[in-house]
């Protein structure tokens, strides 16, 4: 199970998925580090990464009010964000079809 070098019944290189987190400080924060700049907000981080990560579509994350879920613009064109507070947000890329969000990140987004 350990062995990373093929995959099975396959013939090649591995598909590669899409980077789960945008940004190394998102994913430290994820996998369990404490992260400086947004400690006076973690747990509301925590709580929206969990919705995040236990949506199955994301109609699933409009649904939710609270979220304040938005499809962004401009050079964040392609993304959707979740709130966390006024300043920050949980900005994703979800394309139609996908089954799970990708490049992730925690964004000051004021």
């Amino acid at each position: 199970m350990g062995d990373h070098h093929g995959q099975e019944g396959g013939v090649g290189c591995p598909v590669t998925e899409p980077a789960k987190y945008r940004d190394k400080r998102t994913e430290r924060f994820a996998t369990g580090e404490r992260v400086r700049e947004f400690q006076a907000f973690e747990e509301q981080i925590k709580k929206r990464l969990v919705i995040l990560e236990s949506a199955v579509t994301r109609q699933g994350l409009m649904l939710l009010p609270s979220n304040r879920f938005e499809s962004l613009g401009g050079d964040r064109k392609g993304q959707f964000s979740i709130r966390i507070n006024q300043q920050w947000r949980v900005c994703f890329e979800w394309p139609d079809g996908a089954t799970k969000p990708f490049n992730i990140e925690i964004a000051d987004y004021h």
